[in-house]
C-alpha cells in the first residue's frame, strides 16, 4: 500500500511513531500529485519547496524530542482562497490572479501550529459562486471516481483531491452547500460547522451571514481532527463564536448510534429527486438502523420559504462585495459569476433585512419543531445523480438557474439556519458514482455529528473504497 492510500489520522500517528518521516510522507504525495493531477485539475498552484521546508522541520522537531501537534507532518492543500502572506490567492479568478495578501488566514495558522504541511491551492468555482466545479478561468476540476464527471463546488479541487489521495485533508466553505457538494460527489466526509464556529479572518467571503469553513477528509476521524485544530474563537475575527470547542476526535473515536432518533427529511428533500439517489438514501437509512438508531419521521416545515430568505440573504451580500468590480472590470468576471451576482442589485433593502431580522425566529422555530422530534435531522445531500462536466457546462446560458439550483437545493437551507452538517457517502453507489447523505444537528452539536457519522462508518466500511486513477 502506498503512503497516500493511508488516512490522515493513520499518517499522522505514522510519522508520530516513526514508521516514515514527514519528508518521505510529503514527498509520496507530491509523487501523487505530479501523475495524478493532469487528469483532475485539482490544484491551481503546487508549492512543493514550501511543502518540503515545512516537512524538514517536523522531522528535526521529532528527532530533537520536541512534543509534535496532532497533525505534524500531514499535507494538506486548501481552496485557493485562504489567504497566506506574501503567496498569491487567486479565489479561483483573473481579477485576484496576481493578488498577495498581507496577511495570513487564522485557519491555516492554526493547522500550521498543529503541524500540517501546506502543499498548495486548490482549485474552486470563481469567487466560490457555483456548485458544479467549472471554472472559465482555470478550468474543470474533475471526479476522481470519473473524470468526465463533476466534483461538485464550490471547493472543487478541494473534493477531487482529497478523493484522489492528492492530500489527506482539504479546507473547502460552505455558503449554499461548497463543502457538502463536493464531498457527496467525490466520496467524502465533509463537514459545514454551525455558524461562527471556526474563524473566516483571513478567507474570502461571498456572504458574510452565510459563509462558513470546514473540512472534506476521508473519514469521520479526520474531519474531526481537522475540525478540533480550526474551530474557537479569535481576536481577529469577532463574529467567531467563544463557545467551548468539545473534544470532536474523541467523539469520532466513539461511535453511538443506539438509542440515538435520527429524523428522517421527506417532502422537499425528495421533490423532483432521481429514484437512484432516494434509495441509496433509503440504504443510508437501514444502515443507521442495524447499527442501532432509531427512525423517526419529522415535519421540517416550509423548506421553500428558507430557500428564499437565504437568496435574499446571500443575493445582496455577494453584490456588495462584487459591486466595485463589476463596475471596474466586469469584463473579467466569467459569464455564469457574473450572471449569480448582478441579481443580487435587485433585492430591496426591505427583501435583505426582512431575512435577517426574520432568522433568529425561524432557526428557534425549526429547532423547536425538529429538534423536539429527533436527535438529528438526515436528508440527502443531493438528491440527483453526479452529473457530466459536459451536461452542466452551460455558463450564463438558457436554464443555468435550474441547473444550479438543482444541484443545491438539499444543502441551502441549512445555511440560513445556521447549523452544522456532516455529508457522509451512502452505503450504494448512484448509478456508478457516490451517493451522499447529511447528518443536521442542532446549533454546535458537531461532536454528536462526529459520534453518529463514525458509527455509520463502521457499519457502511464507506472510508475504505478508493477510486481507481
Amino acid at each position: 500500500m502506498s503512503l497516500t492510500d493511508l488516512s490522515l489520522s493513520e499518517a499522522a500517528a505514522g510519522v508520530a511513531k516513526g514508521e516514515f518521516t514527514a519528508l518521505e510522507l510529503t514527498e509520496a504525495t507530491l509523487s501523487r500529485i505530479d501523475a495524478i493531477n493532469p487528469k483532475l485539475n485539482a490544484f491551481i498552484r503546487v508549492d512543493a519547496d514550501i511543502a518540503r521546508a515545512e516537512a524538514a522541520r517536523i522531522d528535526d522537531k521529532r528527532a530533537k524530542g520536541a512534543t509534535l501537534g496532532p497533525l505534524a507532518g500531514v499535507p494538506l492543500a486548501h481552496k485557493d482562497m485562504y489567504y497566506r502572506a506574501g503567496k498569491p490567492t487567486t479565489c479561483g479568478s483573473k481579477i485576484r490572479r496576481t493578488f498577495e495578501p498581507t496577511v495570513t488566514a487564522t485557519a491555516l495558522v492554526r493547522l500550521a501550529d498543529a503541524g500540517a504541511v501546506y502543499l498548495g491551492g486548490l482549485n474552486m468555482a470563481e469567487f466560490a459562486f457555483g456548485p458544479t466545479g467549472h471554472n472559465e478561468h482555470f478550468g474543470a476540476c474533475r471526479n476522481p471516481w470519473d473524470p468526465s464527471r463533476i466534483t461538485g463546488g464550490s471547493s472543487s479541487g478541494s473534493g477531487s483531491a482529497t478523493g484522489g489521495r492528492l492530500c489527506f485533508g482539504a479546507l473547502g466553505s460552505d455558503t449554499g452547500g461548497s463543502i457538502r457538494l463536493p464531498a457527496g460527489f467525490c466520496g467524502l466526509a465533509g463537514m459545514k460547522p454551525t455558524q461562527t464556529r471556526v474563524s473566516r479572518h483571513g478567507v474570502m467571503g461571498l456572504s458574510f451571514s452565510l459563509d462558513n469553513v470546514g473540512p472534506l477528509t476521508r473519514t469521520v476521524l479526520d474531519n474531526a481532527m481537522l475540525l478540533a485544530a480550526i474551530a474557537g474563537a479569535d481576536p481577529d475575527d469577532p463574529t467567531a463564536s467563544d463557545m467551548p470547542v468539545a473534544d470532536y476526535a474523541a467523539a469520532a473515536a466513539n461511535p453511538k448510534a443506539r438509542g440515538v432518533r435520527v429524523g428522517v427529511a421527506r417532502g422537499y428533500f425528495e421533490d423532483d429527486a432521481d429514484l437512484e439517489a432516494l434509495a441509496a438514501r433509503d440504504a443510508a437509512l437501514g444502515a443507521l438502523k442495524a447499527a442501532g438508531a432509531t427512525l423517526v419521521e419529522v415535519d421540517v416545515g416550509d423548506m421553500r420559504r428558507i430557500n428564499a430568505l437565504a437568496a435574499a440573504t446571500m443575493g445582496p451580500e455577494a453584490a456588495t462585495l462584487h459591486a466595485h468590480w463589476i463596475r471596474e472590470r466586469r469584463e473579467d468576471y466569467g459569464a455564469q459569476m457574473l450572471a449569480r451576482a448582478e441579481p443580487g442589485f435587485r433585492f430591496s433593502a426591505v427583501d435583505y433585512l426582512s431575512a435577517l431580522q426574520l432568522r433568529p425566529r425561524i432557526v428557534a422555530e425549526f429547532c423547536q419543531r425538529v429538534f423536539g422530534a429527533c436527535d438529528i435531522l438526515l436528508a440527502p445531500t443531493c438528491n440527483v445523480a453526479t452529473p457530466a462536466i459536459e451536461a452542466t457546462d452551460v455558463g450564463a446560458g438558457q436554464g443555468f438557474e435550474s441547473v444550479i439550483s438543482r444541484l443545491s437545493r438539499c444543502t441551502r437551507p441549512f445555511n440560513y439556519l445556521t447549523l452544522p452538517g456532516l455529508a457522509m457517502p451512502t452505503p450504494d453507489a448512484v448509478l456508478g458514482m457516490p451517493g451522499s447523505i447529511q447528518l443536521i444537528g442542532r446549533p454546535f452539536a458537531e461532536a454528536d455529528l462526529y459520534s453518529l457519522g463514525a458509527a455509520y462508518e463502521a457499519e457502511t466500511g464507506f472510508s475504505k473504497r478508493s477510486p481507481d486513477l
